[in-house]
């Protein structure tokens, strides 16, 4: 089993900066894809950025010049940072892994989420 531990989230006013992270630990053989999607309430959930292991990034069109992604790949974590933050951004963010695991010396790809960390922003 795997385990996604993400921190970082809060209530920040508009124009202002904050930083998620998210670490994966468990029984990881390596990871394809680590990123973020969001959900704001009554909303669908939505891309925000991804990151293989080889460095691409996909940003949301929203998000593009204002968040940055980046990835340890030795330590399984992610980090996004957000700046300029509008009341739009504003919504539980979900850190995802897409990695591979073995169980039973069976290779499975799979997906993996955390709980969710609340981003507020609010003057």
């Amino acid at each position: 089993q795997v385990q996604l531990v993400e921190s970082g989230g809060g209530l920040v006013q508009p124009g202002g900066s904050l930083r998620l992270s998210c670490a994966a630990s468990g029984s990881i053989f390596i990871i394809n894809t680590m990123g973020w999607y969001r959900q704001a309430p009554g909303k669908q959930r939505e891309l925000v950025a991804t990151i293989t292991s080889g460095g691409s990034i996909v940003f949301a069109d929203s998000v593009k010049g204002r968040f940055t992604i980046s990835g340890d790949n030795a330590k399984n974590t992610v980090i996004l940072q957000m700046n300029s933050l509008k009341p739009e951004d504003t919504a539980v963010y979900y850190c995802t892994a897409n990695l591979d695991e073995y169980e039973k010396s069976v290779r499975y790809r799979r997906v993996y989420w955390g709980q969710g960390t609340q981003v507020t922003v609010s003057s």
